[in-house]
């Protein structure tokens, strides 16, 4: 029947009823914190087009991911930065790479922080680009041998599960098959299945250090106009052995988290990424906006949208203000 029968206002008038009858909780095991990890000793370098965020040498990442664990973040993302760069990316799959020493270094100080790691090779190519470049042509099929090798060199530190972002066609089937083959069926693939390319992560390239020295990414990230296009490369994903798919960015393509949470059943994963971080903190510096609140409210509306995780620099803020 219509009004007055029916109020919704009514449930609206107490807090407690509100909490009661709310429909997305988000709480601090839906987050993972992005981290930095760069060369040298006592580094902690603040990346200018990203407030609160920081480039950090082994030794200070091992610290600060202590704070993280203790203020009950489940799990982090390594990016590394390496000393030296060539058209192979070799720091990537070293044994002595930069995201190896990390991973060792948290997991010697913390057992039960869950350490992700990215696999791509923008950061360790000498040109920036995701893959292996010929004539001016990113080239799929030989750049999946080294993002295999790169992923395994991960498992053997100790890290609890990869994340591939490259964007090459047929990668997780490789990566799946080179850890099986190794005694590392156990570690799980997040997939970043539907990765745009996208304006959004402008600062992340200052803080990984990998804008391309040419071109762009658009001939392996996906159109930002394509919706259905999602859905075909989360279904490869799965069935190459993915266990968690992710839609990076997040806030412009809450459309497609919902899309695949309705179509697929795995857990979907969101990144908010660098972008979108830095818009909040610009806006926040200038008083346009209460900073936590918009925080809250981003997170929130991405866990409705269908995210089951959430990957954001926002992390330890966001936190600090569920534990209050």
């Amino acid at each position: 029947m219509p009004f007055p029968i029916h109020r919704p206002r009514r449930l609206r008038q107490h807090k407690i009823i509100r909490d009661m009858v709310r429909e997305t909780h988000l709480t601090p095991d839906d987050l993972i914190y992005p981290m930095f990890v760069t060369f040298g000793k006592g580094t902690r370098k603040e990346i200018s087009s990203m407030p609160g965020c920081f480039q950090l040498s082994v030794d200070e990442i091992a610290k600060e991911a202590q704070k993280v664990h203790k203020l009950g973040i489940p799990a982090i993302l390594l990016f590394g930065i390496p000393e030296r760069k060539d058209e192979r990316g070799s720091e990537a799959y070293s044994s002595k790479g930069i995201v190896q020493k990390a991973i060792k270094a948290i997991k010697d100080k913390i057992t039960e922080l869950i350490v992700i790691t990215d696999v791509c090779m923008c950061e360790y190519m000498s040109h920036g680009h995701c893959g292996i470049v010929k004539k001016g042509k990113i080239l799929n099929d030989p750049t999946l041998d080294l993002l295999a090798r790169e992923a395994l060199s991960h498992a053997k530190a100790g890290a609890d599960i990869v994340a591939p972002s490259d964007m090459m066609d047929g990668r997780i089937a490789v990566i799946r098959d080179i850890l099986d083959s190794n005694n590392f069926e156990d570690i799980p693939i997040i997939s970043y299945a539907a990765k745009y390319a996208s304006a959004f992560y402008g600062p992340f390239r200052e803080a990984a250090e990998s804008t391309p020295s040419f071109g762009d990414r658009k001939s392996y990230q996906m159109d930002p106009a394509n919706r259905r296009e999602a859905l075909k490369e989360v279904a490869l994903d799965i069935e190459e052995g993915a266990d968690i798919v992710m839609v990076k960015p997040a806030m412009s393509y809450m459309d497609i988290i919902s899309d695949i949470k309705d179509t697929f059943d795995v857990p979907v994963a969101a990144y908010n990424v660098s972008g979108e971080y830095s818009m909040v903190k610009a806006a926040a510096k200038l008083g346009w906006i209460d900073e936590m609140k918009i925080v809250m409210e981003l997170l929130t509306s991405m866990k409705r949208a269908g995210a089951d995780l959430i990957f954001t620099y926002h992390a330890m803020d966001a936190v600090k203000q569920l534990n209050k």
